[in-house]
């Protein structure tokens, strides 16, 4: 009895045997790829076929490209057509299955393999879309009948559901990796306080969710971004170090807080790669916004080392790290200035405690001072023209009084000592503190130069017994650098607005991580330091309105600069 013609025939008892087997078959396998090539193994053994191929819609660039196949070798195993090309590109494009008994008198025919002479396809569709070709050929003519063209649909529908099955399990499967990735990532990132700890777990825990070929972490620092973090391997590639805002994509990643993806780099115009090697030109980008509380931190650059579209669910993911990111990012800075304003009320602490010990001790200083004083004046000691003593005796009647206008600033402290000032000449105030140290300088073997610029006079308006105790400092300072010996220079010079001190030694240098915060308080890299010096610089230095900076330092001597505004 005939089937009605608008009835799909019912299967014989020897296709169902043979679906049998298949269903049986790709139960023994999770892996998508070998249950196609079980399914194809079988489809070539019933339908006698000499070669056969399952090839899949690729969506990211529409075109089909060989998943499996047998018969076929070398490049008819690496084709890709393009739908509506060849009988494999039609029947992806119609959705039709067709049997062809003569490649030869079809113009459809596309030939991939020498030697086909009949040619059997089917479509495979899900969810009303087609997503590959079930595709057999023989080297006969009329190799195939309609009973075998409606055998294929039967066992390419079962592939279909077989592999849908099976591509779901595998997403669930990718979904939970993921999950398990963001959480670890998650519980990693949370937990540090470091920022550049965080940059760097940040990028090596968004490589590891697909096994990207590299991620790089850039940081918005005024109008540029900043390579701060780079995971993988770029090749012969070279990311930018800073890049200008207006000059990349990545800028309109921060500019409009949005993810940009890059299909093609070796196409694009931006600067984000000084050398771009050639295996890195046909990759793909993700750049994804790091954002906290609608404040853009930096940028997320996932590069994948082949052509990608990246998936919204890959999107996403991604997304969802870059925030986990920004928090412990943010988390971190606010860390580091609660540390920092922690060390701040210590430092104020410590530096209240120095100012009610420097009061006490000079409360107790005054009177033994006052009565050296008196006693000195009583001893009317004199000395004849020319006697080096004489010298010697005026320096120290004008110490004393140094000493004794210091202990009344520290007793008085907070009030405006303008009366202090007068006119000075800097280059007299040099030449007096050098010979008062003439023996010390002897004793430490420690050669001194003093340029006075062809003996210029160099006049401002300061307070001579604080800028006595700036070049005392300085000048010991650099004999506490070059423990065995050397040499100091100190040029002065005048321009037009400012008086100009540099003083320059051969010691050992200031630590690199010192250099910043030199003139910090209690920050001292002697151990009988107090750490104090460089802080009474620099504020002395403020205080007659003019300034100190170390100009240079390195393992061959340290260079100070300072300068007074010249009086009128």
């Amino acid at each position: 009895m005939q089937q009605p013609p608008d009835e799909t025939p019912l299967p014989s008892s020897a296709s169902l045997a043979c679906l049998y087997r298949i269903g049986k078959l790709v139960n023994t396998t999770d892996d998508p790829r070998e249950a196609l090539g079980l399914i194809l193994d079988e489809i070539v053994r019933v339908l006698g076929a000499s070669s056969a191929s399952i090839a899949l819609l690729n969506p990211a660039t529409g075109r089909l490209s060989i998943e499996v196949s047998r018969g076929h070798e070398g490049d008819a195993a690496n084709v890709e057509l393009d739908q509506g090309r060849g009988i494999t590109g039609w029947v992806a494009l119609y959705a039709r299955a067709v049997l062809v008994p003569d490649v030869r008198r079809d113009s459809r025919y596309f030939e991939i393999k020498p030697g086909v002479r009949s040619e059997l396809a089917a479509p495979m569709e899900m969810l009303g879309r087609v997503i590959g070709v079930v595709n057999c050929d023989s080297d006969r003519v009329n190799a195939f009948s309609e009973d075998d063209k409606s055998f294929l649909g039967l066992l390419t529908n079962e592939a279909t559901k077989v592999v849908g099955r099976l591509w779901l399990v595998r997403q669930l499967k990718t979904r939970a990796a993921q999950l398990e990735a963001i959480i670890l990532a998650a519980q990693s990132l949370v937990h540090e306080r470091d920022a550049p700890r965080v940059l760097s777990d940040l990028a090596a825990h968004t490589r590891q969710l697909a096994n990207y070929r590299a991620v790089a972490v850039y940081l918005a620092e005024d109008d540029v971004l900043r390579l701060r973090q780079l995971d993988g391997d770029t090749g012969a590639s070279r990311l930018s170090p800073v890049i200008a805002r207006k000059e990349t994509s990545l800028g309109v990643v921060v500019s409009r807080a949005r993810q940009v993806e890059v299909y093609h780099v070796g196409r694009t115009e931006d600067t984000l790669f000084e050398v771009l090697d050639v295996t890195l030109a046909d990759s793909a980008l993700l750049a994804t916004p790091v954002v906290f509380d609608n404040e853009v931190l930096g940028v997320l650059l996932v590069i994948q080392g082949n052509p990608h579209r990246f998936s919204n669910d890959e999107k996403r993911l991604i997304s969802t790290i870059a925030s986990i990111g920004a928090s412990a990012l943010q988390n971190a800075r606010l860390y580091a200035r609660v540390f920092s304003i922690e060390e701040n009320l210590r430092r104020n602490e410590r530096l209240t405690t120095l100012g009610m010990l420097a009061s006490e001790i000079a409360h107790e200083i005054r009177n033994p001072l006052t009565v050296i004083k008196l006693l000195f004046d009583s001893l009317d000691l004199r000395f004849d023209t020319g006697d080096a003593r004489g010298e010697d005796l005026h320096v120290i009647r004008e110490k004393l009084a140094s000493l004794e206008e210091i202990v009344t600033r520290v007793l008085s402290y907070g009030r405006h000592q303008t009366g202090a000032f007068s006119r000075v000449e800097l280059g007299a105030i040099i030449a007096e503190t050098l010979l008062l140290m003439r023996l010390k300088f002897e004793q430490s073997r420690t050669r001194i130069f003093f340029d006075n610029d062809d003996a210029a006079p160099c006049w401002i308006d300061a307070d001579k017994g604080q800028i006595q105790q700036v070049l005392l400092n300085l000048l010991l300072n650099a004999i506490q650098a070059m423990p065995n010996g050397g040499s100091i220079q100190a040029r002065l010079w005048q321009d037009e607005t400012c008086v100009r001190l540099r003083i320059d030694d051969t010691g050992h240098g200031i630590p690199a991580d010192m250099r910043d915060k030199v003139f910090d308080s209690f920050l001292t890299g002697h151990k009988e330091g107090t750490g104090i010096g460089l802080a009474i610089v620099k504020r002395i230095m403020r205080s007659h309105h003019g300034d100190i900076e170390l100009e240079a330092s390195s393992p061959s001597g340290t260079a100070f600069s300072l300068w007074f505004p010249a009086a009128e």
